[in-house]
């Protein structure tokens, strides 16, 4: 069975940690955090792993996952590397969506194989996402050597694998920033609108609720063009003219947010080819201006 140890063990790390663990996957030596105390609740919570205070007290192990944030990773595989713990028969991998394998690029110097795997998946609670993570799609890239390890053990816990281009992850990344935590904040913009036009926000909520899980359905049901509806969807340029001149008034930022998303749609509606284009043409001319 391959050995690993857990270089930064917040919700990612605990919940991957405590998968492997269990799943008989993999063996977990050590758990190396910013400080002893956290490292001995992660190792609570996985039911297994040893508290490290520094890397010099790092066990040699097969596999090093570095589950720290981003800005900490370059500098924990420097430190790995000081450590001597890093040669041929090394694999580290990082679990950041945002950075790509190549940060790893000194234990590769040493001979290591590195990888990166990134759940495409929101940790907000390890307790729920240890028992809901089965099926969560995991993007990965690296040394072929790595990758197939790293697939072999993700797929151990549940993960789907798919693979992404290192030369474009940063976008790839931001890719699930949009469609996560923007959707949100897209939610939160249309709640001001319709607070605006006098709909109390717990009355907004229940009112958006139906409309924005049929639009998503429809979306993973027809696709995305298929699915887009409304006045840009039907050419419609006297109703965008006025809810951008009504947002200019009331919050330009909103204003700012419709032209954005406006232009997308235009894209689809051009692709969905339903509407005639002179009004088409109009409603790029309003956007743009």
């Amino acid at each position: 069975m391959k050995t690993f140890s857990i270089i930064g063990c917040g919700a990612v790390g605990k919940t991957v940690g405590r998968l492997l663990h269990e799943a008989g996957a993999a063996a977990l030596r050590d758990i190396l955090t910013r400080s002893l105390s956290s490292a001995r609740a992660a190792a609570d919570f996985i039911g297994a792993g040893r508290p490290v205070a520094e890397f010099g007290g790092l066990e040699r192990v097969d596999l090093y996952l570095v589950a720290c944030p981003d800005d900490a990773i370059a500098a924990s595989v420097g430190e790995l590397c000081r450590a001597g713990l890093v040669d041929r028969g090394t694999t580290v991998c990082h679990l950041s969506g945002a950075l790509a394998s190549d940060v790893l690029e000194p234990a590769a110097a040493l001979g290591a194989r590195v990888a990166s795997v990134h759940p495409v998946k929101s940790f907000a609670d390890p307790a729920v996402c240890v028992g809901d993570f089965a099926g969560t799609w995991c993007g990965i890239e690296g040394d072929p050597g790595a990758r197939e390890l790293l697939a072999e053990l993700f797929g151990a816990i549940g993960g789907k694998i798919f693979e992404i281009d290192p030369r474009f992850k940063t976008v790839y990344h931001a890719g699930s920033v949009l469609v996560c935590n923007y959707l949100t904040a897209l939610m939160e913009a249309g709640l001001r609108a319709y607070q605006k036009g006098g709909v109390p926000r717990e009355t907004a909520l229940l009112v958006m609720e139906p409309l924005v899980r049929g639009t998503v359905d429809n979306i993973f049901r027809a696709g995305t063009a298929r699915a887009l509806t409304g006045p840009i969807a039907r050419g419609d340029a006297g109703v965008v003219g006025r809810q951008l001149d009504a947002l200019e008034s009331f919050d330009a930022e909103l204003a700012l947010i419709y032209r954005a998303l406006g232009h997308v749609a235009l894209q689809l509606s051009r692709q969905k080819g339903q509407a005639q284009a002179p009004g088409l043409a109009a409603i790029e001319e309003l956007l743009a201006t």
